[in-house]
């Protein structure tokens, strides 16, 4: 493929740039050359009249592993539904089995995949309607050398380390999960996920160990673990990882998004930093859906289109450290999203069954990834 490609006569929203207009986009050799330039001679033209275009939307937490974990979804197939060119796998492979996901899956993608190392050697590997094994239950399969070790022989492909805790991720091992991911995220000088479920541990002693640029996945929880206390407060660990750089993600996923913590906390000027899905083969079809549908809650709490498109395009190229992407500057990479605000009542449900109707929903058209599109 050429990578040559014009976007025709789009709503085109950049937040980075404060574009909001109707333009065209034009793609030339994988990269963006610009907003109503001349067009490559033989540019593959796309009709985008009654669209919207953005920079393309990076969801930061899915989980891609397909047929070699029962919880991964295919990125071929989402990254169509959510609108997304890169995909950010969240710790479904531990270095035990990266080399088959680097191979079957991220190599044949058509989206760009990158991903979160889980430093429990199999990573998520008992995670189904019927199993539920905790991977960092058993302190023997967490595995700092394995994991150090195939995280600075993927460079290209990995960006940070994944750890699980709580009652259910960790169970008898409590916080130590965390002092072992902790080790390998200082030795390959890589950012660090953390999912927080249910207590113990607490939220608060899990978000008060994490540092500048770690990420706490799942930050809207609900109750137990919610990150506002009973009297709808934000606790204060959290403020104060704020703070120190901590960055704070949405992960709605199947049990981690909840009305009453994102009203209590956005009532309180906490926002996240990222809007992402924690899509997997059990939230696929509800809660979580894909990002757009999570992006369309966000709208739905007041947040205006230009916000949930940042929170979900630029703000996560910045955790990532990408700089030619998350914009539509000339230079940066091709990625493109292509979506409709598209009209009409739809019910809006959270992990503990709470629906909350709005008028409008975000639902996809198509991606381009390096000037190369497809259609949803």
């Amino acid at each position: 493929m050429s990578g040559d490609l014009v976007l025709n006569g789009g709503r085109v929203i950049d937040p980075a740039q404060g574009i909001d207009r109707i333009a065209d986009v034009v793609i030339a050799a994988g990269k963006i050359v610009g907003l109503d330039t001349a067009p490559p001679p033989a540019a593959e033209t796309v009709d985008a009249s009654g669209a919207i275009v953005t920079p393309g939307l990076i969801d930061l937490h899915t989980h891609l592993y397909w047929g070699g974990t029962s919880l991964g979804v295919d990125p071929d197939a989402y990254a169509l539904k959510t609108a997304s060119p890169l995909l950010v796998d969240a710790g479904s492979a531990g270095p035990g089995n990266y080399a088959g996901f680097a191979k079957h899956v991220i190599g044949p993608a058509f989206p760009r995949i990158l991903s979160f190392l889980h430093v429990s050697f199999a990573g998520i590997y008992g995670f189904s309607d019927r199993v539920k094994v905790g991977e960092s239950h058993d302190m023997r399969l967490m595995a700092a050398r394995d994991s150090a070790e195939v995280a600075l022989k993927y460079p290209d492909t990995i960006i940070g380390i994944k750890v699980r805790i709580g009652a259910h991720a960790s169970g008898p091992s409590g916080i130590a999960p965390l002092d072992v991911a902790m080790a390998v995220a200082e030795e390959t000088r890589l950012p660090l996920m953390v999912h927080i479920d249910e207590p113990p541990p607490s939220y608060g002693e899990v978000v008060s160990r994490l540092r500048k640029g770690d990420v706490l996945t799942h930050c809207f929880r609900p109750f137990p673990n919610a990150p506002v206390d009973g009297y709808g407060k934000v606790r204060p660990e959290i403020r104060a990882a704020r703070e120190r750089g901590v960055i704070f993600d949405v992960a709605h996923g199947m049990g981690s998004f909840s009305w009453k913590s994102a009203r209590a906390m956005l009532e309180q000027d906490f926002r996240p930093d990222v809007i992402s899905s924690d899509i997997h083969a059990y939230c696929l079809d509800g809660p979580a859906h894909d990002n757009l549908h999570v992006m369309t809650k966000f709208m739905a709490l007041g947040w205006s289109l230009s916000e949930v498109i940042e929170a979900a395009s630029g703000a996560p190229a910045r955790v990532l450290g990408l700089s030619d992407r998350g914009h539509l500057r000339p230079g940066a990479l091709g990625d493109v999203s292509v979506f409709r605000k598209t009209e009409g009542v739809i019910d809006l449900t959270d992990v503990r069954g709470e629906v909350v109707s709005f008028d409008r929903r975000l639902t996809p058209v198509g991606i381009a990834v390096g000037g190369e599109w497809r259609a949803a």
